[in-house]
């Protein structure tokens, strides 16, 4: 018996081969946009994992200074020591290579007498004078990948690029590690001895930190007790935890977003199997009529639904890896304009996320197909052979789906007004109200469509009237179609309407922020941090600048708190009255003269007030040059550019409590009556060549801030698309199912005298009506999805304040999208009803 269940599952599969791959593409597509955001983003932490890994090599813990690193005493007097722990000074920075694929390189300055306890780069073959390295200055080793990516062979001239300064180095030789995983990490590795990368890095006298083995915790307190004021004690392992708390709502939302694509594929698998148990409902009848138990005909949809989910889940991995290449660099790319500097050369195939795929794709298949399963296996079988029975039961479980869909929002909602700053409840509530909006389609659509049929036969005539009651009638398909298209559109609105809000804001934020008409700064590796710094002397010839009657100037340096690296501005509007700042709290008025008065007082930004629970008349303990030191916020001010949070005092007092005088920018205000452009001209021609700096009107800075806004968005609008394009596979696969189902009611019709061109235009109307449906319920639920986007989701994630505004033309796209959808997948089922032979379709199978 059960060879006759697969023998007859198999012939229906076969049969419908359309129909199955559309089912499989579906899955596909859903799984293999999961797999592929994941592997993704797993693939620029693991480089960046791999990096510190490799500069960071056996360390227990680290000795950090301020923003200016270390001072080089610091080392010798704990060599000096006489329980002198394992120590090693390290000097680390970022450069551009000038040459080859101009690859971001991180230079790591180390002491080659004392490297031995803490990295093995000897591992392997290493070929030229490494020798070199310890006799002649501005000499690095390369791995040798490096080395022919860039171009460069050993005793060859690297030119890199350093805060807009070019240099040159002498690769004396190359390595090349016996292990792939060393040779990975020092793909983007330049490794040279201390002096050579101070010199390299404008970082003379200094030293970026040093690493220590420590036997135990007690050893690690003793040293941390005794270490001179200005620095302190870490674990090493800190560094790559930072990252990852920082990058984490980033990727749990990309994660989210994601998750959208497989839900809309299991509206997909429902209707396909759905499909496969009405389509056979006469088989299915006779097959329970001569002995198949309900245990068995279970079995028979959910194995099918289990072969197909396999199948479309090992395609969705395949899909995932191929798409994951593409989707790498953008968020690699993400990653350098917000958060670090990483360089991944290679996909990381993580073995986690290729099972939680698996696992996703058969799951989301089999939950899907139980309801058809359930249907197929509680059917009597003089029912089962009937289609009206179906529909029956279709519009009689309408109202009570509608109600159950009202529960469903309602307990969506309040998972949304949960007080908390954790996001599972609130993507718990954002696909809650997903799920009740779908559960609410059958009966609002059973309304709309009755309701149609009247304008509709007015317009078009009896073939008007026909479309909308079909639509009504065929409840179990048209439902189902509606949700997977209503649910796509939908999340296209809400997402749209979130960047187009949040594009909005930050371009408020922008009009309020650049007061100045001419910026100037040393290019960053890092799109939202300007760290790098003007070389001495410049600052002073830019602000005399004829033309310029005012300036102020900025410097972005790097302060911890509670361990955590977080970036604090300092400025001097000492030359200016403008203060280009907006306040979410303190008083404008007071704030700024508050702050300038008290050397013990700072601003924070609303990201950093939100994740550290810090407002105003709290405090922030920073860990400064001169020890760690209590500063009291006076102002919360509203900033978009970093979503982990910044802070800001005046110049004054971060030359205080820090030893650093760099300057990061300066910004220029003309006189009245001067020619930006000229004083743009006039500022270039004053800095020389000494220094390559990004000499910026107005417009042009703000233009270069949309376009870094754009590319973080870049993505998202990547998982739009794909979203899209699973609805569409599966509205396509509805209204074919739909259309084929019917084939012998059209061929009546067609026998009766309805001509191919009137069958054209029956099934054009039916699927226009079912794309105007869609499109009506997809506006009202994406801009609530629209608002959660913005108020809940964001606010918990990053801590801004944006403002939500719908743009008509949001919703506009959405209507012809929804339309455009259903009229292009119905144009097949059109043609191949239109051409079928009305004889053959009115044969029994």
């Amino acid at each position: 018996m059960k060879g006759l269940l697969v023998r007859s599952s198999l012939r229906h599969l076969a049969s419908h081969p359309w129909l199955t791959a559309l089912s499989l593409l579906g899955i596909a597509l859903g799984v293999a946009v999961v797999v592929s955001i994941d592997l993704a983003s797993d693939s620029a932490l693991r480089a960046f994992e791999r990096s510190t890994d490799a500069v960071a090599g056996r360390a227990t813990h680290q000795v950090v200074g301020g923003s200016s690193g270390l001072d080089e005493g610091v080392y010798r007097d704990l060599r000096l020591r006489r329980d002198a722990p394992v120590s090693a000074p390290v000097v680390e920075g970022h450069v551009q290579a000038a040459v080859g694929d101009r690859r971001t390189l991180t230079v790591l300055g180390v002491d080659p007498f004392a490297e031995a306890p803490f990295r093995d780069y000897a591992k392997g073959e290493a070929m030229g004078d490494v020798g070199a390295l310890l006799t002649e200055p501005g000499t690095v080793l390369l791995s040798a990948r490096a080395a022919q990516a860039l171009g460069v062979p050993s005793g060859g001239e690297l030119p890199v690029r350093v805060e807009g300064v070019e240099k040159r180095l002498r690769v004396t030789g190359l390595l090349n590690p016996s292990d792939e995983d060393t040779a990975r990490a020092l793909e983007a590795l330049v490794l040279t001895d201390v002096s050579t990368a101070q010199e390299v890095l404008g970082q003379v006298g200094r030293l970026t930190r040093v690493d220590l083995r420590l036997r135990d915790e007690a050893e690690a307190k003793a040293l941390a007790a005794t270490l001179p004021t200005g620095t302190e004690l870490l674990r090493a392992s800190a560094r790559a935890g930072t990252v990852e708390q920082m990058t984490k709502a980033f990727r749990t939302n990309l994660t989210a977003l994601s998750l959208l694509a497989l839900v809309v594929g299991m509206f997909l698998i429902y209707n396909t199997m759905t499909f496969s148990v009405v389509q056979r409902r006469g088989l299915l009848g006779r097959l329970r009529a001569v002995g198949i138990t309900r245990g068995e005909l279970f079995g028979l949809v959910l194995g099918e639904a289990a072969v197909l989910g396999a199948v479309g889940t090992v395609g969705g991995l395949l899909l995932g890896v191929l798409l994951a290449r593409g989707l790498v660099g953008l968020v690699t790319q993400t990653f350098n304009d917000l958060y670090f500097v990483v360089s991944v050369r290679g996909l990381a195939l993580e073995p986690f996320t290729l099972g939680k795929g698996l696992v996703l794709g058969l799951g989301a298949t089999l939950v899907a197909a139980l309801v058809p399963a359930w249907e197929a296996a509680r059917s009597a079988p003089v029912t089962t052979m009937r289609r009206s029975t179906l529909e029956d039961v279709s519009r009689s479980r309408a109202p009570k789906l509608a109600v159950l869909g009202l529960v469903v929002l309602a307990g969506g909602t309040a998972l949304l007004s949960w007080p908390t700053q954790a996001l599972l409840p609130a993507y718990g509530g954002l696909f809650s109200v997903l799920l009740g909006s779908a559960l609410l389609v059958p009966w609002v659509t059973e309304r709309l469509s009755s309701a149609a049929a009247f304008p509709l036969g007015t317009t078009f005539g009896l073939l008007g009237s026909m479309a909308a009651r079909s639509v009504r009638t065929s409840l179990s398909r048209t439902a189902v179609a509606l949700s997977a298209l209503m649910v796509a559109v939908a999340t296209t609105v809400g997402v749209g309407l979130m960047v187009s809000s949040f594009r909005g804001t930050v371009v408020s934020w922008l009009d309020t922020s650049l007061q100045a008409d001419v910026f100037i700064s040393p290019p960053s590796l890092v799109a939202r941090r300007g760290g790098a710094t003007l070389v001495p002397g410049l600052t002073e010839r830019l602000r005399a600048t004829p033309g310029v009657a005012g300036s102020s100037t900025l410097r972005v340096a790097s302060a911890r708190v509670d361990g955590v690296p977080t970036d604090l501005l300092a400025v001097d509007f000492s030359q200016t009255q403008a203060r280009p700042y907006r306040f979410k709290e303190g008083n404008p008025d007071t704030v700024w003269r508050e702050l300038e008065s008290s050397p013990d007082t700072l601003l924070v930004s609303e990201p950093f007030s939100f994740h550290r629970g810090v407002r105003v008349g709290g405090t922030v303990r920073l860990a400064t040059d001169k020890g760690p030191h209590d500063f009291r916020v006076v102002g919360v001010y509203f900033d978009y550019g970093s979503d982990v949070g910044t802070m800001l005092m005046p110049r004054t007092t971060y030359e205080r409590w820090f030893d650093d005088r760099g300057v990061s920018g300066v910004a220029l205000y003309a006189a009245p009556g001067q020619d930006v452009d000229a004083l743009v001209a006039s500022v270039r021609e004053r800095a020389g060549d000494t220094q390559t700096l990004l000499v910026r009107a107005n417009r042009s800075l703000r233009q270069a801030s949309l376009e870094v806004f754009d590319r973080t968005f870049t993505i998202t609008q990547v998982l739009r698309l794909l979203a899209i394009g699973v609805a569409f596979v599966g509205v396509l696969s509805a209204l074919m199912s739909l259309q084929l189902e019917r084939a012998r009611e059209l061929a009546v019709l067609r026998a009766t005298g309805l001509t191919p061109g009137q069958l054209w235009g029956l099934v054009s109307l039916q699927t226009g009506l079912l794309g105007l449906l869609a499109g009506l319920f997809s506006v009202p639920l994406g801009m609530a999805l629209a608002y959660v986007l913005v108020h809940v989701i964001n606010q918990r994630s990053f801590g801004w304040t944006l403002q939500l505004a719908v743009t008509p033309e949001t919703l506009v796209q959405a209507m012809l999208l929804a339309l455009v959808a259903s009229a292009l997948a119905g144009l097949y089922p059109a043609w191949k009803m239109a051409r079928a032979n009305p004889a053959l379709a009115l044969r029994e199978e």
